[in-house]
């Protein structure tokens, strides 16, 4: 339901745009990231405890940047142009199918099922069809999303142990912990009474001083005034502070259990099982008995085809097959190949209105002209070169 709803509020851009802003927002959750991770690895030098979830990530960041170069080498500029971009909402400028990964990302707390996503890819297309190029691209899409969820976790992390170093400081004063007498709380708390607390810095800070000397009361009394003000109290922030901690430990193992089943998903299986194109193809010819090198041939030749004329590659796949059925009698011109990659390509690409671009027109030239041409430009090109040889020799009198 999520997917089709998506579907019928995506409007994409006309033009393909410039720049990457997916690849800039790649490059700083990557920077984000392992920032993040040396401050939970320092934590650790420093026999200070980490949560479940920093454990995760330092015990599996190798994936994560092996699945970030993974992103970078499979994204290149080029492709990523060639992606129908959004005009509107949030991810206005991205391209569609980063928003239609990132829908899918948060409402399943980033548990990638080949299935589930599957099924939710087929309710998409249901209300408006996604592109060859789309849904190549779903996988990469897919893991730039859930790097930049764990950089968000990782972040959170990271300010909470902060907080936490903070709050033992201030316990330490308190407590009389290093090597000098114990402050009073008025002393030792004046840098952050202003403001509100942050939750792991309340929580670390009860936890320091409850149980401890009467002489500290007062600063747990000052932290449940100034808790009280903000409409919070102990009890319910520690049990709050457990919640997200648990939550995000959860989510960080989803993100890394995902990373891996993503990597090993046979995607060449999953995009033909929800590519419509193949449908259309499948449905008109000998497509699907056909090895998977021919078949992207076709796809290929569709996708071309499509970006310079005036129909979509739903339209062009059917129209292929169209055109293969009114030459039933010829075995060759029956199948859709005939008219995308062979013979028939000159008078299919008149029919659908195709435009060139202009540096494939040499290309073009020397396959119409054939053999002969290709013997007279060698013969043109000999003649040039002597000429230009003679000619450089007679003006020295040889």
């Amino acid at each position: 339901m999520h997917a089709r709803s998506l579907a019928a509020a995506q409007t994409v851009a006309a033009s393909k745009g410039r720049g990457d802003p997916l690849g800039s927002r790649l490059s700083d959750n990557a920077a984000e990231l392992l920032k993040c991770y040396g401050g939970m690895v320092e934590a650790v030098d420093q026999a200070r405890p980490v949560t479940p979830a920093a454990e995760w990530l330092i015990d599996n960041f190798h994936l994560v940047e092996r699945q970030i170069r993974a992103v970078r080498l499979h994204l290149p500029r080029s492709f990523y142009r060639q992606l129908p971009k959004l005009v509107s909402g949030p991810f206005a400028g991205y391209p569609r199918v980063f928003n239609v990964a990132w829908a899918y990302v948060a409402h399943t707390d980033s548990a990638f099922s080949p299935a589930v996503f599957t099924s939710y890819l087929r309710a998409y297309q249901a209300v408006q069809p996604l592109t060859i190029g789309e849904l190549w691209a779903s996988s990469i899409t897919l893991r730039i999303v859930m790097i930049e969820n764990l950089r968000r976790l990782a972040q959170r992390m990271l300010a909470n142990r902060r907080a936490e170093q903070e709050a033992d400081r201030v316990a330490d004063r308190l407590l009389g912990l290093l090597g000098k007498p114990a402050e009073p709380p008025s002393v030792a708390l004046a840098d952050v009474r202003a403001g509100p607390l942050a939750d792991a810095f309340a929580v670390q800070l009860l936890h320091r001083l409850r149980d401890q000397d009467p002489s500290v009361t007062p600063a747990l009394a000052w932290l449940d005034e100034h808790l009280e003000k903000e409409g919070l109290n102990a009890d319910a922030m520690v049990q709050d502070m457990h919640r997200t901690e648990g939550a995000a430990h959860a989510t960080v193992r989803n993100i890394i259990t995902s990373l891996r089943l993503i990597a090993d998903v046979n995607w060449n299986d999953m995009f033909e099982s929800v590519s419509l194109v193949d449908e259309i193809l499948a449905h008109g010819s000998a497509f699907a008995s056909m090895d998977f090198a021919t078949r992207n041939l076709y796809r290929s030749a569709i996708e071309e085809l499509s970006a310079r004329s005036t129909g979509s590659e739903i339209d062009v796949a059917r129209s292929a097959v169209a055109a293969a059925r009114r030459s039933s009698d010829d075995p060759r011109k029956s199948d859709p190949g005939y008219h995308l990659l062979a013979g028939g390509r000159r008078d299919f690409e008149i029919a659908i209105g195709f435009r060139p671009p202009f540096h494939a027109w040499p290309a073009r030239l020397n396959r119409a002209s054939g053999i002969g041409g290709y013997a007279t430009a060698v013969a043109f090109t000999t003649l040039v070169v002597l000429a230009l040889a003679l000619l450089a020799m007679g003006t020295t009198g040889a």
